[in-house]
């Protein structure tokens, strides 16, 4: 076992940090400009605040997609839910038309959401801050709904790798 405190290292950083389970949301909005589906995916979203209700999220101050779903407003977040691997590809793809091979309907705002999700949470923009090489998103929660996914839990991401979270035995 090689130990390592450089925490300049980019490499050990990410071997520690990837052993860290994250969730794995689509946070998908509305461009602005061409009313297409717009999103990304993430693997920091949390629950910050319960009054008001806050949720939190950071994003690659390179990403493309951001900008678009930000310039809405209004977005939608599904939680992907096991055996969703591909949606989880095709949204981190940087294609032109990353909705294109995806199953999804709208929020009542008109946000997309992905069909199967384990859940669903409607959000509106309400702060962003530079954080190193992200952005740090604060967004009030507007609707949430439990999804389809009852049943399987929801995609995880771990050690580099996309799985699903077990319920534990009874």
């Amino acid at each position: 076992m090689t130990i390592t405190t450089d925490i300049t290292d980019s490499r050990h950083y990410r071997d520690v940090m990837g052993r860290l389970p994250t969730s794995v949301v689509v946070v998908a909005g509305r461009d602005a400009e061409t009313g297409t589906a717009a999103g990304l995916v993430v693997g920091t979203f949390q629950s910050l605040s319960l009054d008001p209700p806050l949720v939190c999220f950071s994003v690659a101050e390179t990403s493309g997609s951001w900008p678009r779903v930000r310039a809405g407003g209004l977005f939608s977040a599904s939680v992907l839910t096991t055996g969703q691997d591909a949606v989880c590809r095709a949204l981190s793809s940087k294609s032109p038309d990353k909705f294109a091979a995806v199953d999804w309907f709208p929020s009542p705002d008109g946000s997309p959401r992905i069909s199967g999700a384990h859940a669903w949470i409607d959000c509106e923009l309400c702060h962003e801050w530079t954080g190193g090489d992200h952005r740090i998103v604060i967004a009030r929660v507007r609707n949430m709904v439990a999804g389809d996914g009852e049943g399987t839990g929801p995609l995880v991401f771990y050690r580099g790798r996309l799985g699903g979270y077990r319920e534990p035995a009874a």
